[in-house]
């Protein structure tokens, strides 16, 4: 008999499926996205993946995750405290347990929970059992016999039916939320379309969670998160790597110069070189390089044959790649350097975020090689920041640092596609011939203080690289202490007139008598926002602002950082950007570190704003 269930509608919802490494919850977490996005819903995603390459199954070090956060509202983070937890294993349910809100909703595989399992986890006794879940609304499915009831008959072993257990969880989050079957359905059908019977039992899983939930009675309600307002036009759910990748791409086309990306392979900047290895038709030239430092020698010998040099890396890369990256300062070549910034030091914690390259970007080189520093802050803005970075480094003829990292290049959020001829034009201006009485002289300036571009095999412009110091306008080898001075000097305020080609810096502060300035950088963008939006609605007086480029640092961003009482900066390192403030306005500004592999949630900014504001 089917139960009639009542639907419940929410403004959101945190769900994270939590599994182990091979029972698909980034697929399943990805797939629950997608059919949610088509659904018209704002959504911020959370992909947690296990650092351990093999960990033992049923291990909490071999656990994967995948939280979403889905509402009919703007959202900005992925959330804090899921609301429900699914999870496929024992070890799953002690690694994500401590973050599940009380009260909250914990489905469970309950197949997965004999002794063996237990033990491996790290459980004295039974959780299921002992009473230790009280706190929680416990729904007991099991999951793994029903997915192999449901695929009797088709041509499957038994270890292939169970493997299909992770689409049963999708089926059953599906119908609890009312998400489209459609869209999941047709990706199945897409996805195992050679293999016929891998198709059919994924299909009769997903059937068989969905059915589950309208059938049993267990589940006494569904959920409907109705969609959010947005603007018009066309929406596509999109990872901060494939944006970042597809800016390049943009910029490449809006430049005319063909883009040549350069990397090794390293976690988790690994992503940029399979994206950008797709696009061939639009002129991309992609490389995977012996090691880092060959990565950059290949991408700034792009630069100098006409192309626009990019690299891509993690923090261990980048120290790597430091002393090309000073070659090209010297040289004054466009280039970008791309830091996915992940949890260090040396190896650190591979697939963990922090933002803690700040320093490495701004001064990992020797001498004195300042270079532009550019911060995406969203998984879709990421798509702007690369444009920004080539925009800077063609213009200037410099090598730009663009900063993401690990959550904002794996999570997605739906990104409303622009307009083609919207999109900045980059003008390259090639060197074609002598700018000189005397022929071609490679650094005579223009206004921008940028030296000419000149493409080997241009007639005429033939001219001298190197490492060793540049003579002013000549190019030739120069030790004199004036002209290292001078050339010091120059490269140094090439990059500091940037300042006034990039905005001010924006304040959102409402009623205009804030009692503190909340001030960040990179993925701290939608935790400080949330954090600041939340301590408003607790009538506190804040002001929030957030940077995109960190060198030259905005132009108003001292009168900005002066005009508040207090100055409070969440950022996911021991308080660089802090530091900075510090060392360069002599301002009280107060920091809020966080290294702990994840991202900074808004309830913990929230609660610094009021701890600080009530000082």
């Amino acid at each position: 008999m089917t139960t009639t269930k009542t639907a419940i509608e929410k403004e959101r919802v945190v769900v994270r499926f939590a599994g182990d490494s091979g029972d698909g919850m980034q697929l399943t977490g990805d797939r629950f996205t997608n059919a949610t996005a088509i659904l018209g819903n704002d959504l911020a995603t959370l992909p947690d993946f296990p650092a351990e390459i093999r960990a033992p199954a049923g291990t909490v070090a071999g656990v994967s995750a995948f939280q979403i956060h889905f509402a009919s509202r703007d959202i900005v983070t992925p959330g804090d405290a899921p609301n429900v937890l699914v999870a496929m294993n024992p070890a799953a349910l002690k690694a994500h347990l401590r973050d599940l809100e009380k009260g909250g909703a914990l489905i469970v595989n309950e197949d997965a929970f004999f002794d063996r399992n237990i033990e491996k986890a790290g459980y004295a006794s039974d959780p299921l059992t002992d009473g230790s879940l009280d706190g929680y609304q416990l729904f007991r499915v099991p999951m793994t016999s029903i997915t192999v009831r449901a695929t009797e008959g088709l041509d499957v072993s038994k270890k292939e039916a169970e493997r299909a257990k992770n689409m049963f969880a999708l089926g059953l989050v599906s119908w609890m939320y009312s998400r489209p079957t459609e869209v999941t359905l047709k990706w199945i059908e897409q996805k195992f379309a050679k293999q016929q019977a891998i198709r059919d039992a994924n299909v009769a899983a997903f059937k068989a969670g969905f059915n589950f939930g309208e059938t049993t009675e267990l589940f006494a309600h569904t959920y409907e998160v109705k969609p959010a307002p947005a603007s018009p036009g066309v929406y596509r759910n999109i990872t901060g790597s494939t944006a970042l990748a597809w800016g390049l791409v943009a910029a490449s086309v809006r430049s005319g110069v063909p883009i040549f990306y350069a990397s090794y392979p390293i976690t988790p900047a690994s992503d940029l070189l399979h994206e950008l290895s797709r696009h061939k038709n639009f002129g991309v030239r992609t490389l995977q390089a012996e090691d880092e430092i060959a990565a950059a020698g290949a991408a700034l010998g792009a630069s100098f044959g006409g192309h626009l040099g990019v690299t891509g890396t993690s923090g261990p890369g980048l120290d790597l790649k430091q002393e090309m990256i000073g070659l090209a300062v010297i040289l004054e070549l466009p280039m970008v350097i791309v830091d996915v910034q992940r949890a260090g030091p040396s190896t650190g914690m591979p697939t963990k975020t922090e933002a803690a390259d700040l320093f490495a970007a701004l001064y990992g080189r020797h001498g004195e090689s300042p270079l532009p520093v550019v911060a995406s802050y969203t998984p879709a803005n990421c798509f702007d920041a690369a444009m920004e970075a080539a925009r800077i480094a063609v213009k200037y003829r410099t090598p730009v640092i663009l900063l993401s990292d690990t959550f904002l290049t794996n999570s997605s959020e739906p990104w409303k596609l622009p307009e083609i001829d919207a999109l900045p034009v980059i003008e390259p201006k090639f060197a074609t011939q002598p700018n000189h009485d005397d022929g071609f002289m490679p650094y005579l300036r223009d206004d921008n203080l940028a030296r000419p571009w000149a493409v080997p095999g241009t007639p005429g412009l033939i001219h001298r690289i190197g490492g060793l110091e540049k003579e002013d306008v000549t190019g030739n080898i120069s030790y004199d202490p004036q002209n290292h001075q001078r050339m010091t000097d120059l490269r140094a305020a090439k990059i500091a007139k940037i300042a006034g080609d990039i905005p001010e810096l924006e304040v959102e502060d409402p009623d205009g008598d804030a009692e503190i300035l909340v001030l960040g950088w990179g993925s701290s963008f939608g935790a400080n926002k949330a954090g600041v939006r939340r301590a408003r609605e607790a009538g506190k007086k804040v002001a929030f602002a957030h940077l995109t480029h960190l060198n030259p640092l905005p132009r108003n961003i001292e009168e900005v950082v002066r005009r508040y009482p207090k100055l409070l900066i969440p950022e996911m390192n021991s308080g660089q950007l802090a530091f900075i403030l510090r060392a360069k306005f002599l301002v009280d500004a107060k920091s809020y570190p966080k290294i702990q592999g994840q991202p900074l949630h808004a309830s913990e900014v929230m609660d610094e704003i009021l701890r600080s504001v009530d000082r």
